[in-house]
């Protein structure tokens, strides 16, 4: 039998998809008997109580007076270094090239090479910071130098390679939903504060920000919720949530919409939903979308990065160009007006969200490249998901 590895792991602990693939993929790889250390600034939110075989080394910053700004990046590299010396670490996984895979190089230069380093790309730090000149070089040595790089959807890799002139391989690993927790749930009680029964219920989940393109949203329930009976829930917080209440209120939609700020149980939540909304600009993946799938809700979004990865229009879900709110409202409508047309989505949707994006799968292929990285000889099989 292979041995159980040894795994440091680095995100950002705070909301965000990385933080919470980085986080379940943790649970996971512990419940298989790995061994793994978050190392990170704050437990991350997705970790909470005691887990066999998963321990949390936090990284604390110097306030030497010298510092114009707390030097958090040498901190991290340190802390690394620290961890896999004491605890015998074979790997570091870190999700984000800058700064994590940086201060993970930094901490296998201390170690004297022997550590190895596994890097994930998850979007933004691709999409958006490898965009500015000042950071591409640094970016491109984080991809090169790692022993192995993987990305969340293919669009993503096509990015990196264009944006980075990145000749060296890239991996493709899907972000993935734990079967156990995100399924439909029995809320029909719940539902009830929300909307009346015959009532639709669109929703949407993100941190608010432009990329987003929430104006998207409200302007598609508004369209909606003109042809038939809906409500509108909105999960998360972000700068653009104030411009979201003006414009509700200005269209005179308060009464429809209800603001559910951030929610740690999101299958729940999810499950409330008939249709998810996901207009975004931007999106390397879209976990919200496989969440929801997951829980037998069909997704109304953009043909934008790695959505049509995921969501197959006219199977799990309509996407349109971005920018279409006519188009993405009369795809809702269409889908909201037919039972059996739905009733045929919903069940696509569990179909896909349990087999192409399993969390036994997706483990399963990291477990992989983390023996390819480290020489171990290992056929790690890969489950037949349902």
């Amino acid at each position: 039998m292979t041995r159980p590895l040894r795994i440091g792991i680095t995100c950002y602990p705070s909301l965000g998809g990385s933080g919470v693939v980085a986080t379940e993929l943790g649970k996971l790889l512990a419940e298989k008997g790995h061994e793994i250390h978050f190392i990170t600034h704050s437990m991350p939110f997705r970790l909470g109580k005691f887990h066999r075989n998963i321990f949390y080394h936090e990284v604390e910053v110097s306030d030497y007076y010298v510092f114009r700004y707390p030097p958090y990046d040498l901190s991290l590299a340190s802390k690394m270094h620290q961890v896999a010396k004491l605890q015998q670490l074979d790997l570091l996984h870190v999700h984000y090239a800058v700064p994590h895979a940086i201060c993970a190089l930094l901490a296998k230069q201390m170690s004297g090479n022997k550590l190895k380093v596994v890097t994930t790309l998850h979007g933004t730090d691709i999409t958006v910071l490898a965009q500015d000149e000042t950071l591409k070089n640094i970016i491109r040595l984080g991809i090169q130098s790692s022993d192995a790089v993987t990305a969340v959807s293919r669009d993503l890799i096509r990015e990196t390679r264009e944006l980075l002139e990145i000749e060296e391989p890239i991996e493709l690993t899907y972000n993935f939903v734990d079967k156990r927790i995100y399924y439909p749930r029995e809320v029909s009680d719940l539902r009830l504060d929300f909307a009346e029964p015959h009532e639709k219920i669109l929703m949407h989940i993100s941190n608010f920000r432009p990329v987003k393109r929430t104006c998207d949203v409200v302007d598609v329930f508004a369209k909606v919720h003109e042809r038939l009976p809906a409500r509108l829930l909105l999960v998360g917080e972000g700068p653009d949530l104030p411009k979201i209440q003006s414009k509700i209120e200005a269209m005179g939609l308060s009464r429809k919409v209800h603001f559910l700020g951030k929610q740690d149980d999101v299958a729940e939540v999810l499950s409330l939903a008939d249709l998810m909304l996901l207009p975004s600009e931007k999106e390397s993946f879209g976990l919200v979308a496989l969440e929801a799938m997951a829980c037998g809700v069909p997704t109304i979004g953009s043909i934008a990065g790695g959505i049509p990865e995921l969501v197959k229009s006219g199977e799990t879900g309509f996407l349109s160009p971005i920018g279409n709110t006519d188009e993405m409202a009369a795809n809702a409508v269409r889908l909201l007006s037919d039972e059996a047309l739905y009733a045929q989505f919903r069940e696509a949707c569990l179909h896909r969200a349990r087999t192409a994006f399993c969390n036994d799968l997706i483990t399963a292929q990291y477990e992989q490249i983390y023996y390819n990285v480290l020489g171990i000889p290992a056929r790690i099989a890969v489950p037949a998901c349902d």
